[in-house]
This record gives C-alpha cells, structure tokens and sequence, in this order.
C-alpha cells in the first residue's frame, strides 16, 4: 500500500491511497477539510466524508503528471515504469504541480 498527502491551496484536502500495485485507488478527504469553506479538489471528486474508491488512478491525478516525451525522460530518469502513474505521482511529491493542488508523501 502507498499513500500520498493532497494539498489544496496549501492546506491538507485528503489522502490518495494505492492498495495494491497498479490497482484499487482511494481517496478520502480530511475531516479538516471536509468541514471548511474550502472547495472540493476537483468537479470529479466533490466533497464527502465517503471515500471514493476506483480500479484506476483516478483521472483527476493521472492528469497532473506529465505526457508523452516528457513522461518518457522524466520516468527513465527516475527508473520508474511509465505506466507506474501512482509511483510517478510519488516521485514528484512536494515538488512543482501547476495549479492550486498539489501533492506530498504522507506526513508522519
């Protein structure tokens, strides 16, 4: 299992959670979060105190990562699969996403 922290304008929104390699992806919203003015991370994960569960990395996240060329260098660079989305997302952690979310490993 991996988990990762997600951010939204510099406050913690949620935990994104791989269960098993490749597959069985969560995300919940931090009670924190869930019960501020804040908005929802993403139209296509609304606020709720459920989790949301997919077979898939969810579209919002797999969106964050860089394409084609770029997704290619960066993955050899760091010797990760490029089909590897979470371990990619992983990898970037705490670094330069464009936009108001943004992710970091899990604070401990």
């Amino acid at each position: 299992m991996r988990q990762l922290d997600v951010y939204m304008n510099d406050r913690k929104a949620g935990v994104l959670t791989e269960q098993y390699p490749g597959k069985g992806y969560i995300f919940l919203y931090d009670e924190g979060y869930l019960t501020s003015d804040n908005p929802p991370i993403s139209v296509t994960l609304p606020k709720r105190r459920e989790a949301f569960e997919s077979d898939h990395l969810f579209p919002f996240f797999t969106n964050m990562l860089p394409e084609g060329a770029n997704r290619s260098v960066i993955c050899r660079s760091l010797r990760i699969d490029e089909n590897d989305f979470f371990g990619l997302l992983a990898a970037m952690a705490g670094k330069d996403f464009i936009g108001a979310v943004h992710i970091k490993p899990v604070s401990e």
